[in-house]
């Protein structure tokens, strides 16, 4: 089985819109959102979910009140101000680290695991995906992508699916290091603007590191020429592939309003370059490309030409 992460230095630049559209021309995946702190891969799918499942990381303190004296040990010690005389007042200041249960005098502080959100399980008219979202000023981000991945893998193994389609999440932080470590190949999504560029060279550092195959989709490349072709040089300085480049095109933002994937709109130029990076990457993942998904955008850009 395969794992192709889609995965960008900053946000924006239109990676979840290509992993849909990727997963639409894919005919045996599983599909996988990491970016579990703005899920957003499910809105674009139409899912339904059918399983949900609490996600649990760190420690928070449990006071026991019949046993607390609030002698207000635990209140001096707390170096975030998270517990006051045996109250939890400020929850979101905790940090977890067990300090007042270790000093309690009574034992009356217990530290127990942390819900620090959720996974699901949902049935898309691209295939099954499985995305989370995680708590509100909660920790653990990259704990949380490794999960939704396993469940990811269990799920190709069962069906034999050849290929798992990842969007991963923005930036080179602990979820993107959790979403690409293993992959098969990472394709960076980069638009031309000053930011992007400079990201991927970022991005470029950290999948070396890894020792992981990294390509490069250039996302709204007519937009600035010049900047379109600096990014080619300096990934063919690189050594760096180019799998596609796609033009502006607002078919994507109405595409995301309207709950599609971009080669849902009628958009001729976008669905030729986005089959083409399609190609590209099935023959580098050495996945089979079924014909009728070819046939089918070859007749519907026979009727725009």
């Amino acid at each position: 089985m395969k794992e192709l992460v889609i995965v960008s230095g900053k946000g924006g630049t239109g990676k979840t819109s290509i992993s849909a559209a990727l997963a639409f021309l894919s005919p045996q995946k599983v599909l996988i959102d990491c970016d579990v702190d703005a899920a957003n891969l499910h809105l674009v799918s139409g899912a339904i979910i059918r399983e949900t499942h609490e996600f649990k990381a760190g420690f928070e303190p449990n006071v026991d009140e019949n046993k607390c004296t609030s002698c207000g040990q635990c209140t001096d010690l707390c170096r975030f101000g998270a517990i006051t005389a045996g109250v939890i007042t400020t929850p979101f200041n905790c940090e977890g680290c067990g300090v007042c249960a270790f000093n309690c005098p009574e034992h009356a502080i217990s530290m127990l695991e942390k819900q620090a959100g959720h996974w699901f399980l949902a049935d898309t008219h691209l295939g099954q995906l499985i995305y989370a979202e995680l708590g509100l000023s909660v920790e653990n981000s990259g704990k949380l992508v490794s999960k939704v991945r396993q469940e990811g893998k269990k799920i190709a193994k069962a069906k034999k699916f050849p290929l798992m389609i990842t969007d991963g999440p923005p930036g080179i932080g602990c979820p993107a290091i959790a979403a690409l470590s293993g992959a098969s190949l990472a394709l960076a999504v980069v638009e031309p603007s000053l930011s992007s560029i400079h990201d991927l060279k970022r991005l470029v550092d950290l999948v070396a590191h890894f020792k992981i195959p990294l390509a490069v989709c250039i996302n709204k490349s007519t937009l600035h020429r010049e900047n379109t072709r600096e990014i080619i040089a300096w990934c063919h300085s690189k050594a760096i592939p180019i799998m596609g480049q796609l033009p502006y095109s607002d078919a994507f933002r109405i595409a995301v309003q309207s709950g599609k994937t971009v080669l849902e709109m009628e958009d001729a130029a976008v669905i030729e370059e986005m089959t083409k990076l399609w190609h590209n990457l099935a023959k580098r993942l050495e996945v089979s490309i079924t014909e009728s998904n070819i046939g089918f955008f070859r007749r519907k850009l026979h009727i725009f030409q």
